[in-house]
C-alpha cells in the first residue's frame, strides 16, 4: 500500500451544458428582446446563488469521467490512451488539482509536475528566463532550488538564444520545449504529461521520451497521455484505455494497445463494385474490385508470418491509350508506412485493367495491416487515392512447444544465412 503513489476511488466528472432552442421562421425584434431578459434574469439567479452561468435555452449533464478507479505505484510510467473525447485530459487535469471531481476522491503522494498544455503558467509577457522562475515557482520550487536547476533546463530545451525574448513571440514549438524543460527539470515525484509533445519536432520527442524514461528510472512516475502508440509501447509498462469517459482495459501495454487497436476493427479482404456509376473513383477510372488471398492454404486458415498473400486490384479505364500503373502503400495498423511498391506502367485501352502481386510468406511480422491503393497515370499524377481499401491480419505462429510472440521490426523476412565453421568462402 506505501507504494501507491495515486489512487483514484470511483471519480467522475460532471460538466452542464447548454443547448440554443431553434427557431425557424422570421424572429421579431420584441422576441429577441424578451428572450435576452430571461436569459439576464437566469444568469442573475445563478449568479446569485453560485451556480455556474450556463449559455442555451436548456440544460445537459454530461459525464466526462464516471467511476474511474486505478492505483499508479512509485515508479511506474503508464499510458493513458483513448479515443478523442474518452475524458483523458480531463482525469489529467483532476489528478493535477487544475479541476476538482464531481464524485469519488483522488490521494495523490508527492510532489507533482503537470505539462497539459503549450506554455501552461507561462505570462506571455514574461521573457522565457523570467518565465522560467515563475513556471517553477507556481510548480512549488524554491527560488534556489531553480537556479541549480536553470542551465539544464535552457540547455534542454535549446532556447539559449531568445531567452530574454517575451514568450509571446516564441512559436509553439518554442513554449513547449521550455514548458517541458522545467517540467521534467524540477524533480517531480510525479510527472503529468498530456498530447503536447505532438507540437515539437521529431527530434525533441525523442528527446522528451527519453527524459521521462530516466525519470522512472530514477523511480519517479510517469502519466502520459498520447495517440501516439509506438511512444506509448516505448515508454510505459502499463497503460489505461478509456472510452467514454469509464475504464475499458488496463493491464500490460502492448497487450491494451493491441486491443484499442483491434477495437472496432473488422476484416476487409475484399470489396467489389459492379455498377461502374456507383464505384469509387471518378470519370477516368472506377474500381471492380480489390482483394487480397492467402496462397497455398485453405481460405478458413488464419493468415500466419508464413502466409503467402496476394493482393490483386481490377478497374474499368475509360482514358484511351492511357500509361498507368498501381501503386500500393502498406501501413500497420499503428499507421507505421511498412512498403510501397509499384506496378510497371503499361499503356491500357478502354476497359478493364488488372493487376496483382505477391507479398512471400516469412516477410511480414505480427500485425493488422491496412492498403492504400493508388492508380498512376504517367507514372506520376494519381488519378485515385484510396485509403484502407483493404484490411487483413497476420498472426504469430507456435514453433513446437515455444511461443515467439511479436518480433520487434516493421518485418520479420526469413533470408538465407550460411552457417559453418572456418573460414567463410570468398
Amino acid at each position: 500500500m506505501s507504494d501507491i503513489v495515486i489512487k483514484a476511488e470511483s471519480i467522475g466528472k460532471k460538466y452542464v451544458i447548454g443547448h440554443q432552442a431553434e427557431r425557424g421562421g422570421y424572429t421579431a425584434l420584441r422576441d429577441v428582446l424578451m428572450q435576452n431578459a430571461r436569459t439576464l434574469w437566469k444568469k442573475t439567479k445563478d449568479m446569485a446563488k453560485g451556480k455556474p452561468i450556463i449559455q442555451g435555452d436548456t440544460m445537459e449533464e454530461v459525464w466526462a469521467l464516471k467511476d474511474v478507479s486505478f492505483d499508479i505505484l512509485r515508479g511506474e510510467a503508464v499510458g493513458i490512451i483513448g479515443r478523442n473525447g474518452a475524458g483523458k485530459s480531463t482525469l489529467l487535469k483532476i489528478l493535477s488539482r487544475i479541476t476538482e471531481p464531481s464524485t469519488g476522491r483522488v490521494t495523490i503522494k508527492g510532489r507533482v509536475a503537470s505539462l497539459l498544455e503549450v506554455g501552461t503558467g507561462f505570462h506571455p509577457e514574461l521573457s522565457g528566463r523570467e518565465n522560467i522562475y515563475l513556471n517553477g515557482a507556481i510548480l512549488g520550487m524554491s527560488r534556489d532550488e531553480i537556479r541549480l536547476k536553470f542551465n539544464k533546463i535552457v540547455s534542454f530545451a535549446e532556447v539559449e538564444k531568445y531567452l530574454d525574448t517575451p514568450v509571446k513571440r516564441y512559436s509553439s514549438g518554442m513554449y513547449v520545449r521550455l514548458a517541458f524543460a522545467v517540467a521534467a527539470h524540477l524533480d517531480p515525484e510525479i510527472l503529468l504529461v498530456d498530447e503536447v509533445l505532438a507540437v515539437g519536432d521529431a527530434t525533441f520527442q525523442k528527446k522528451c521520451l527519453g527524459k521521462m524514461g530516466d525519470v522512472a528510472k530514477e523511480g519517479r512516475t510517469v502519466l502520459f497521455v498520447s495517440h501516439n502508440m509506438t511512444a506509448i509501447k516505448s515508454l510505459c509498462s502499463r497503460a489505461i484505455l478509456l472510452d467514454k469517459g469509464q475504464i475499458g482495459n488496463v493491464g500490460e501495454t502492448g497487450r491494451v494497445v493491441s486491443a484499442y487497436l483491434q477495437e472496432g476493427t473488422l476484416s476487409l479482404m475484399q470489396q467489389v463494385w459492379d455498377d461502374p456509376a456507383t464505384a469509387i473513383g471518378n470519370d477516368k477510372v472506377r474500381l471492380h474490385r480489390v482483394y487480397v488471398t492467402p496462397l497455398n492454404q485453405q481460405p478458413t486458415e488464419p493468415i500466419t508470418v508464413e502466409t503467402s498473400l496476394q493482393l490483386a486490384f481490377e478497374f474499368w479505364n475509360n482514358l484511351p491509350d492511357a500509361v498507368l500503373n498501381f501503386s500500393v502503400v502498406l501501413y500497420s495498423f499503428e499507421g507505421v508506412c511498412i512498403l510501397n511498391t509499384a506496378s510497371q506502367a503499361k499503356t491500357c485501352s478502354i476497359g478493364l485493367v488488372c493487376g496483382s502481386f505477391v507479398i512471400p510468406g516469412n516477410f511480414l511480422n505480427d500485425d493488422t495491416y491496412t492498403v492504400r491503393l493508388l492508380i498512376v497515370k504517367d507514372t506520376s499524377v494519381p488519378i485515385i487515392d484510396v485509403h484502407n481499401v483493404l484490411t487483413f491480419e497476420v498472426q504469430d505462429i507456435e514453433r513446437g512447444s515455444n511461443w515467439y510472440g511479436k518480433w520487434i521490426g516493421a518485418v520479420r523476412p526469413q533470408f538465407d544465412w550460411v552457417l559453418r565453421t572456418g573460414h567463410m568462402l570468398p
